[in-house]
């Protein structure tokens, strides 16, 4: 008996071995692609002419090999990973500029990022840096933020309470228990729980990367849970963990406090997600050189190498099908007139809801895999943003490059949800959250770019229902009423900001703007207003959803990326594209970006060495004495200005 299960065990790890390290397809970081850095391009009429190329159907390239709706990080990223192994490939985006959240928009002389705030885990060579280093080929620089990176506000303005939150494996729990003596034990096993459950997430893409029956029997015995801890601790909210951990009502807020990066209270989200971001930003935070549009800006340049077109004012209303239910293009809408695009392979990066009950035929959105996979999840949460620009520079305004997370109390849960089932022009005047950054504070480049000026970027969420009655309006005039709620919002935050920061007073204001859930909905096309896509509550993170929902549909050459497909964010919807690239290109692409980091670490390492030892002093003769002499300094793919 013992010997059949340890065959069938040893069967078991053969076939998920050669699906977990198959390499039979085409590598697109096969090799370091990384090039000399170019001066910084700021004229936006420049810009412009990569980000914003209308869609015509004279500009569609002819012998498409692949068809990607969405330009959003998830869409050009996949995008880039096949460009890169010599696939043509068209980027279809219906907003009027390329990169999804990722883009910027300007007004009144002030930039403004929509979704790009900070980025974690991009300490040199490793897997994340390397492989954004190769889809931009090492053109998209980034300014590391200040340490403390987060201040966690907590209370009213009579009993504040500040608590930094910094970088380092061993300085974040380490300041943490300066400010919480006796808690020593309670942030211990948060931390080894927040990395066992981190370190584990690779079973996520292992369930999505096998046949689906292999999947199916890993979940269905058990042993994804057995096996994973990630999936051990899926099923469990972080407000269920934390309060196990400590009493201690301010360290439980403390713990806490990032759910805004996935946007779940605390009491409904996974803590595996949870986990994620916590061990994402453990080695410090990061903010793009030049601003968010420096992403976008330099892949699509990668797609159009190979033979691709990124372009926008191009809405895809339906996918389109043969005969055999296979995806065979797109039709995309110009003024009222259809253009049908065709290709062997379309991939949606328009979210699952987009994809399945908007731009499917109705009988094929009816198919019990498509409807049991919708059934698995559902709507985000709703963002709100509000977009302020500022007469003063950093140092005027006491702005610095970091953000701060302002709760009025530390019992988070209860916040958000008397906030969000409150009258809407009450919870309007007295939002509980509050997320605060300064793109210019962060960015190296701004006061040449804007002297003078600076812009902060406020976030908080909004339920889509307060707003609806207005989404079919035009959407530079919605009404008195719109603007009215709009203006409700704006000023109870300005007034938690001026509390925050002493220094930004009402007269410094030159320009602000609420985007509301229908914001969302016009200018990036979530359905709700959501900003993280589908919700990531505990019930998204099971075993079973996990395995479902994958880059392959049920519908033969359509497939997903982005957000959806593995979690939220900017790592996430990239993790998204990279399980879709490896699918398609049937070889684990996670872990070549492992590889060619490795590989670029020892070449960069010889390099700095040789380059140390062909410029060690050499002793001259002058003047009858004996003096020291240094070469130049030498030049690398990838210089590192920090």
């Amino acid at each position: 008996m013992w010997i059949i299960v340890a065959i069938i065990c040893a069967a078991l790890a053969a076939f998920v071995y050669n699906y977990v390290f198959r390499t039979s397809g085409p590598n697109p970081f096969d090799i370091d692609t990384r090039e000399p850095l170019k001066p910084l391009v700021t004229q936006k009429k420049e810009k412009n002419k990569v980000l914003k190329q209308g869609f015509l159907a004279s500009k569609v390239p002819e012998k498409l090999d692949a068809i990607v709706i969405g330009s959003g990080i998830g869409g050009l990223g996949l995008a880039v990973l096949l460009a890169k192994v010599g696939k043509r490939v068209l980027v279809l985006e219906q907003h009027d500029r390329a990169g999804g959240c990722c883009h910027t928009f300007t007004e009144k002389g002030f930039e403004f990022d929509v979704g790009i705030h900070y980025i974690g885990d991009l300490l040199e060579h490793k897997p994340f840096r390397c492989m954004l280093d190769q889809l931009t080929n090492g053109q998209l620089q980034w300014e590391p933020l200040d340490n403390p990176f987060d201040q966690v506000v907590l209370g009213p303005p009579e009993n504040r309470r500040t608590y930094p939150i910094y970088s380092g494996r061993n300085r974040f729990p380490d300041e943490l228990k300066k400010f919480f003596p006796g808690e020593e034990a309670a942030i211990d096993e948060y931390m080894r729980l927040v990395k066992k459950a981190g370190r584990s997430v690779w079973f996520l893409c292992l369930l999505k990367l096998v046949p689906v029956p292999l999947a199916k029997f890993l979940v269905y015995t058990g042993l994804a849970n057995r096996l994973s801890f990630f999936f051990r601790m899926a099923s469990r909210s972080v407000t269920e963990v934390v309060n196990e951990l400590t009493e201690n009502n301010d360290l439980r807020a403390v713990f806490s406090y990032v759910f805004g990066t996935y946007g779940n209270m605390p009491k409904d989200g996974s803590f595996s997600m949870h986990s994620l971001l916590v061990c994402h930003y453990l080695t410090g935070a990061w903010y793009p050189i030049g601003g968010a549009s420096e992403i976008a800006y330099h892949m699509i340049p990668i797609i159009e190498k190979a033979g691709g077109a990124v372009l926008v004012r191009a809405p895809v209303n339906r996918i389109l099908f043969n005969d055999n239910n296979e995806a065979i293009g797109v039709s995309v809408m110009k003024g009222q007139e259809e253009i049908h695009v065709h290709a062997p392979m379309v991939i949606s990066n328009a979210g699952i809801f987009n994809t399945y009950q908007k731009l499917l035929p109705k009988e094929l959105q009816a198919m019990p895999a498509i409807q049991k996979q919708l059934g698995m999840m559902k709507n985000g949460a709703g963002g709100l943003s509000i977009f302020l620009g500022l007469t003063g520079t950093k140092e005027d305004l006491g702005l610095k490059a970091d953000n701060y997370w302002i709760f009025t109390e530390h019992n988070l849960d209860e916040l958000v949800v008397t906030y969000l089932e409150g009258n809407r022009e009450e919870s309007a005047r007295s939002v509980p959250l509050l997320f605060v950054a300064s793109p210019s504070a962060k960015d190296p480049t701004w006061e040449e770019r804007s002297p003078g000026k600076s812009t902060l970027s406020l976030v908080s969420f909004a339920n889509y229902e307060w707003f609806e009655e207005w989404k079919d309006n035009k959407v530079t005039n919605r009404g008195t009423d719109y603007n009215e709620l709009k203006h409700i919002f704006c000023d109870s935050i300005l007034e938690v900001v001026m509390s925050v920061f002493p220094k930004i007073t009402r007269d410094k204001v030159e320009f602000i703007e609420a985007g509301t859930p229908i914001t969302n909905t016009h200018y990036i096309g979530a359905p709700k207003g959501e900003i993280y896509g589908a919700d990531h509550g505990t019930a998204r993170f099971s075993a079973e959803c996990s395995a479902t929902v994958r880059p392959q549909t049920p519908l033969k050459n359509l497939y997903l990326t982005g957000q959806d497909v593995f979690v939220c964010g900017f790592a996430g919807a990239l993790a998204g594209a990279l399980t879709c690239g490896s699918v398609i290109l049937n070889r684990n692409l996670h872990l070549d970006a492992v590889a060619l980091a490795k590989k670029t670490k020892r070449v960069d390492t010889k390099k700095l060495e040789k380059h140390k030892t062909d410029h060690l002093p050499q002793p001259v003769v002058a003047s009858g004495e004996v003096s020291l002499r240094y070469s130049s300094g030498i030049s690398f793919p990838s210089p590192n200005p920090h």
